[in-house]
């Protein structure tokens, strides 16, 4: 049994390993551009039954509760928490925050639509809306050469200032938006894709079909709490302690029980 009682604590340890680096990660990107924050999810492990509920106790009883016993705990997976950040006035034109459900669409380059909430968009040398990394927002808008005062509406219309003066539409910025977002895969900078558990992408106009509005010359920061995340933080500081404790326990009764026999 002790030797079952050293397995369990190590997979404590592991657990509140796992969920430490999940709050380093929210933590480390609090002042990320449209970061959403993770929450660990844990489940336990298989048990053993050592004696079945109901099973007889005797000839006319039977036990009520039986013996089960736990192997421990293990990461079930760690769920993207869409509530949404605060905003932030830039000033800037082509920045733009998504507020309420959906992504913005950007071309990656093996040709894949990756989706996206930070909207700290600029203007590559041909004019083409980008991503602060270079990749161009889908569908391509182009700004020309002499445009200023570039401006980006509630619905997702860009529009500029012409050379004569004149204000000119060029293009609308459209959102996706997903069944299950949740389902998303994050695979860096700012970037998710597609998966199955995700399911399609429901592309329109912001406003439309519950997809949320925009907002120019703003940013969505991170939603990450850091006031919440430190006391996770010491949580699960603890209870790895407890854990780690666990083990010196139990070897310590192993160690006793073997100078005792």
């Amino acid at each position: 049994m002790s030797f079952g009682a050293l397995h369990v604590a190590r997979t404590g340890l592991d657990a509140q390993g796992f969920r430490m680096q999940v709050i380093a990660n929210n933590l480390a990107n609090v002042n990320t551009t449209g970061f959403k924050r993770d929450r660990a999810s844990f489940e336990t492990l298989s048990y053993q039954l050592m004696t079945a509920p109901g099973a007889p106790s005797s000839a006319e009883n039977r036990y009520a509760t039986g013996l089960n016993l736990g192997t421990g705990v293990a990461l079930n997976g760690t769920a993207r928490i869409d509530t949404q950040g605060t905003f932030a006035t830039t000033g800037n034109g082509l920045d733009v925050a998504i507020d309420g459900a959906g992504y913005f669409q950007v071309e990656m380059p093996d040709g894949r639509t990756g989706y996206t909430r930070a909207g700290n968009f600029g203007r590559a040398p041909d004019g083409t809306i980008v991503t602060s990394d270079g990749k161009p927002v889908t569908p391509a808008i182009q700004i020309p050469e002499d445009a200023t005062n570039v401006s980006i509406g509630a619905d997702g219309t860009v529009s500029a200032t012409g050379a004569d003066g004149t204000m000119t539409e060029l293009g609308r910025i459209e959102i996706a938006r997903f069944a299950n977002p949740a389902g998303l895969q994050a695979i860096g900078g700012n970037l998710l894709v597609e998966t199955q558990a995700s399911g399609a992408p429901q592309v329109g106009g912001a406003g439309e079909e519950g997809r949320g509005t925009l907002r120019g010359g703003m940013l969505e920061g991170s939603n990450v709490n850091v006031v919440e995340e430190l006391v996770d933080m010491i949580e699960t500081q603890r209870a790895y302690e407890v854990n780690s404790k666990m083990i010196s326990a139990t070897d310590e009764m192993m160690k006793n029980a073997s100078q005792t026999l």
